[in-house]
């Protein structure tokens, strides 16, 4: 019972104290599981990180539901979830009941005028974090800035990019390991 609680409450603190979506948590995410807690490698970390970015839906949800179901299977994996959600959740009930009366109140437009460039340097580290990465190839990187590049200036729809930059990263798998 007692590690239910544990990945109930890890995963709640990362959901409450994090901002601006599944990216900003993910060195939150990686700090808690895979380096205070040891519930995975760092490798493992990797894995999952791969896999919650390929599942469809938010990768903090994601991330949740793969360790806790590695941890305790299906009541680990709604432990972990539960734990993540819950905060986001309150907060969006809480938004939704006041924020028509606070909308244009000045303190509350300056608060999330600040917020943004921290969730822009959390999202940032989580980038530079998987470029030091032992197997984070300078491949993968290109093909991140050219996807980056191709839907904010082409404007290439982001389904495009995604399936042709699928298809690069298994021709760059396949380059490498021919060469190992």
């Amino acid at each position: 019972m007692k590690i239910y609680w544990q990945l109930f409450w890890s995963f709640f603190k990362i959901g409450a104290f994090t901002l601006g979506g599944g990216y900003v948590m993910i060195p939150l995410i990686e700090r808690e599981i895979a380096g205070r807690r040891r519930w995975i490698s760092a490798d493992e970390f990797n894995e999952t990180l791969t896999l919650a970015q390929s599942a469809p839906g938010p990768v903090a949800i994601n991330s949740a539901v793969f360790v806790g179901y590695k941890m305790r299977g299906m009541k680990g994996a709604l432990a972990s979830t539960l734990g993540v959600v819950i905060p986001s959740f309150t907060v969006i009930l809480l938004i939704a009941m006041f924020f028509p009366s606070i909308r244009d109140h000045e303190v509350i437009t300056r608060v999330f005028m600040g917020i943004r460039p921290a969730v822009v340097a959390l999202i940032a580290v989580s980038f530079v974090r998987m470029l030091q990465k032992k197997n984070f190839a300078w491949q993968v990187t290109l093909i991140a800035a050219t996807a980056a590049l191709l839907v904010s200036f082409l404007k290439i729809s982001p389904v495009i990019v995604i399936i042709v930059a699928g298809i690069g990263g298994v021709i760059c798998y396949i380059i490498r390991n021919k060469h190992v």
